[in-house]
């Protein structure tokens, strides 16, 4: 399964995420979506799993969950708008980690890019692919695409779209 992760789009869709997730099978979105044109072009392109972040309307709220779990390839998924980051993750998600680990943990919200296992949570995967839009501190748009295969997290690769603000065409 070829993923291509994404988040804090905030209403803006970079045309170079249609390039680099053209061979994914499905794209993750981890919240702050903004414009429901945004989710819509990204539906109309791949199967989509979305969170519902921050700055989301009612309408977002209504079209996608707070929290996400299911199964892929093997592993399980968790994924959250706010989750901060490890070892200093919000009380909420620290209190759901008690009772549930998933295997690989996905948030947004923060707009930093950070991957990392998390040896206190028997090794589960943080990914944070930073920040897809142009609203934010970030000072370069990222995305992640990566592959699972049997159990298996592999090809991972951290896409630069460019300086926030800037459009490039594909």
């Amino acid at each position: 399964m070829k993923i291509g992760l994404l988040s804090d789009t905030h209403s803006f869709l970079d045309p170079k995420v249609f390039t680099y997730f053209r061979e994914v099978d499905e794209i993750w979105h981890g919240g702050d979506i903004g414009d429901r044109a945004v989710a819509d072009e990204l539906e109309k392109f791949k199967p989509l799993r979305a969170v519902y972040g921050n700055i989301d309307d009612k309408e977002m709220e209504a079209r996608f969950p707070e929290d996400r779990w299911w199964q892929c390839e093997g592993l399980t998924i968790w994924m959250t708008h706010i989750g901060g980051a490890p070892p200093n993750y919000n009380p909420r998600v620290k209190k759901i980690l008690k009772e549930r680990i998933p295997d690989i943990f996905i948030c947004g919200h923060s707009h930093i890019l950070r991957i990392k296992k998390d040896p206190g949570f028997n090794g589960m995967l943080y990914l944070n692919p930073g920040a897809a839009g142009n609203h934010g501190f970030h000072a370069i748009k990222t995305l992640v695409r990566f592959e699972i295969n049997d159990k298996k997290i592999e090809n991972m690769e951290v896409i630069e779209l460019g300086k926030r603000g800037a459009i490039h065409p594909q």
